[in-house]
């Protein structure tokens, strides 16, 4: 078994333009495209337990922000154990990470994501 524990860093610079991104996004009201990038970074970094538990907790914040219930109840259980899953390398791939979606359904990778991790040279599964 393999244990995850922190970000390559040929892939921190991709993850960190996402947040750079949602906050930039956010700071002008933007919600939506905010969220995206949320959602991308979730993806980049779902492997990595300080990365996926970071982003999920932005994605705490935001929930209560737009002051949505789903949100906010759906993000504290991954919260809690998004961390965990990666460190055991047990992610569902691709997992956009929100409420709105299933915690341990997969999800295809959309090609620039995937394009990320070929420059990063880092194996998506």
């Amino acid at each position: 078994m393999k244990f995850y524990t922190s970000m390559p860093e040929s892939l921190k610079p991709y993850f960190k333009a996402e947040l750079d991104k949602y906050r930039t996004e956010y700071s002008i009201g933007n919600l939506q495209i905010a969220w995206n990038h949320l959602e991308r970074a979730h993806i980049i970094g779902q492997k990595y337990p300080y990365a996926h538990t970071f982003v999920h907790w932005k994605m705490l914040q935001f929930g209560i922000k737009i002051k949505s219930g789903k949100e906010i109840i759906g993000q504290i259980p991954r919260l809690i154990f998004g961390g965990v899953k990666s460190f055991v390398g047990k992610i569902p791939v691709g997992n956009p990470g929100g409420a709105n979606v299933p915690p341990l359904k997969p999800f295809p990778i959309e090609q620039e994501l995937q394009n990320i991790f070929a420059k990063a040279r880092i194996d998506i599964i």
